[in-house]
C-alpha cells in the first residue's frame, strides 16, 4: 500500500470537533488499518497520536433529470479515520495556503 493518508477532511462538524476535542478527520485508503494511519499521520504531521477511530461510509444513490431522462448513480464508498491527538499538539491545514 503507496499511500495511507488521501486528504483531511475538512467540514463544519470536524472543525467543531478538533476545536473542541483536539480530534481530526482523514480519508485513508481502503485497506489502511489504525497501526499504520497512526504511524502516517506521526510522520507526516509531526504530532503525538492518541487515539484512532475508523469507519466506512456507503456511497449514496443518486439520481437526477436530463434531457434524455432520469439518470442514476452512486456516490463513491471511502474509508473515514478520526484521529484524536494528545492534548498540547494541534494540526494546522490552513499554514500552507
Amino acid at each position: 500500500m503507496t499511500e495511507v493518508l488521501i486528504k483531511p477532511l475538512i467540514t463544519e462538524k470536524m472543525t467543531s470537533d478538533s476545536e473542541k476535542h483536539n480530534r481530526y478527520g482523514f480519508v485513508v485508503s481502503k485497506g489502511a488499518n489504525k497501526v499504520e494511519i497512526k504511524k502516517a499521520v506521526e510522520k507526516a504531521y509531526g504530532v503525538k497520536v492518541a487515539d484512532v477511530r475508523t469507519l466506512n461510509v456507503d456511497g449514496k444513490k443518486r439520481s437526477r433529470f436530463s434531457k434524455t431522462g432520469i439518470v442514476k448513480g452512486r456516490t463513491n464508498s471511502y474509508k473515514k479515520a478520526i484521529v484524536q491527538l494528545v492534548d498540547g499538539d494541534v494540526i494546522d491545514f490552513y499554514d500552507n495556503i
